[in-house]
């Protein structure tokens, strides 16, 4: 039996469908397919501050391939009314628990993706969703304030002690937004306000640029530009797209602004190898950015993802950043990070640039994603000359602000930044072990905490091996050309490490 069950668990998801009416052996490659997970590592797991959510399985339990036929099902009543090409499966957020995503078809998988990096402390928190039951919640649900204009008296201690008790070192105002493309579209106009603000020298309006704003021409409506990097990715709206430089698919058919570009560093690996030439090539982008800024006297402002998430997972050395943040200053442009992606705690701190060492902060700092709600840090030089310039109905969500306020409070109590520096660490170390042996599929091992990511060596076997990993029970995601991309909870552990190491071994081996 214990050799015909090694044999089923090998047997592809169509073979097995052929054997149910013929096979006596069936029942034991059924019960194969549902076995509890098994660890077979004689890895070191190191500890961590950080407790396993109650209730998580000790591993995947897959049933079906995925997605399965239950979830193939609800993708086309989906399609009836949305469009579900880029649907992977369809999740029952009832059984999810913890780590771990449950499936419409009873599939248990080890999450790193987590709705595209968005989930912080465990799928059905018991505490969150405890807090969900409190009146204040519920009240804010039925009852949506227009905070900009009628905020409810709460809203200024509630800011306070959520997004301001983690507010990036230097910045003491903060915007909120609905998404993370509204914070980046809501910077970029703070920006523009701001710059036209100096130019007049702090004066009003005259009556030429009211008249002509209505017509979209000078000087009401200036040509003023954002300079963004190739690779980057800042969102889907126009503003922000103008600005987005990953795939084509994401900007083809759409009208965009004419904004200068700049080169980002393309790093070698292993860094300690490539030493001379990384640093050269950021000299050289470094250079293309003082340039570009000398050339375009109307490009207000810069704009970078301290690692481009959508773009591969690209990241410059602290150095980079650094020289960058002089380049604006020297040359009076305003420095825009854009941490919707890598802020929220996966990097090991809450905000990757606070590991640059700037000696002067960044202008705005966007956010969103792990935090649950959404906007941008900044200080008084952002806010608009007039009110209801950056502006909207809502501008937030008080619920989605209690979220990250009980996210943050978690984080703090539970040391989860310090799970993510030590899981990180021993995920990295474990990945370049991995990589020596697969190389055709583990290359360019990278990343901060558990924000991380490696290479195969081309699109087609990384959409392969992310595929089979996800049959295997781990769901994941890749990025940029060939890179998979791993975007883990604080709450994702060394043990989980652990489990994602054995599946992404065993998955190697097998293609």
């Amino acid at each position: 039996a214990t050799v015909i069950l090694h044999i089923a668990a090998h047997i592809p998801p169509s073979r097995l469908r052929m054997l149910r009416s013929s096979a006596r052996l069936f029942p034991l490659i059924a019960r194969s397919r549902a076995a509890p997970f098994a660890a077979f590592s004689s890895r070191a797991v190191p500890s961590s501050p950080a407790p396993i959510p109650a209730g998580e399985p000790d591993g995947p339990q897959m049933h079906t391939p995925v997605p399965g036929p239950e979830s193939q099902r609800s993708m086309g009543e989906y399609d009836r009314f949305q469009d579900s090409r880029s649907v992977i499966t369809v999740q029952d957020l009832d059984k999810s628990i913890g780590n771990y995503f449950a499936d419409a078809d009873g599939n248990m998988m080890l999450d790193t993706f987590n709705q595209i990096s968005s989930i912080a402390v465990g799928y059905n928190n018991p505490e969150l969703l405890e807090a969900a039951k409190s009146d204040q919640w519920a009240r804010a649900l039925i009852n949506r304030p227009s905070l900009g204009t009628t905020p409810p008296k709460y809203w200024p201690p509630l800011l306070n002690d959520s997004l301001m008790s983690i507010a990036p070192t230097g910045l003491n105002q903060v915007f909120t937004a609905m998404c993370g493309t509204c914070a980046v579209e809501c910077a970029y106009k703070a920006a523009f306000m701001a710059h036209q603000h100096k130019v007049r020298g702090g004066a009003g309006f005259t009556e030429e640029e009211l008249t002509s704003c209505m017509k979209n021409a000078k000087p009401g409506s200036p040509e003023l530009s954002i300079m963004s990097f190739e690779g980057g990715f800042h969102g889907r709206l126009l503003g922000a797209l103008s600005s987005t430089r990953s795939k084509a698919i994401h900007k083809v058919d759409l009208p965009a602004f004419d904004w200068p570009v700049a080169p980002f560093p393309e790093i070698k690996y292993p860094l300690a190898e490539n030493e001379a030439h990384n640093t050269a090539e950021e000299e050289r982008c470094l250079q293309a950015v003082y340039d570009g800024l000398k050339a375009h006297p109307d490009c207000v402002a810069v704009v970078i993802e301290p690692i481009q998430g959508e773009g591969g997972d690209n990241e410059a050395s602290a150095s980079f950043y650094r020289g960058l943040r002089q380049i604006t200053k020297d040359l009076g442009r305003f420095f825009i990070v854009d941490e919707v992606q890598t802020g929220g705690g996966n990097a090991g701190t809450w905000w990757v640039h606070e590991q640059w060492g700037l000696q002067s902060p960044p202008d705005a700092v966007t956010f969103a994603k792990k935090l649950q709600t959404a906007g941008f840090y900044h200080n008084m030089d952002f806010r608009p000359s007039d009110c209801y310039r950056n502006f909207n109905t809502w501008l937030g969500d008080p619920v989605r602000a209690m979220l990250a306020g009980k996210i943050i409070e978690i984080t703090k109590r539970d040391n989860l930044l310090e799970n993510s520096r030590i899981t990180g660490d021993f995920m990295r170390q474990e990945l370049e072990v991995l990589s020596a042996k697969y190389p055709k599929y583990i290359s360019n091992v990278r990343g901060r905490g558990t924000f991380l990511a490696f290479d195969s060596e081309t699109p087609e076997l990384r959409d392969l091996l992310v595929h089979h990993m996800r049959q295997a029970g781990v769901q994941t995601g890749g990025c940029g050309a060939r890179s998979v991309r791993l975007r883990p909870q604080l709450v994702f552990t060394p043990k989980h490490a652990d489990i994602y190491l054995d599946v992404l071994e065993s998955v190697t081996k097998k293609l």
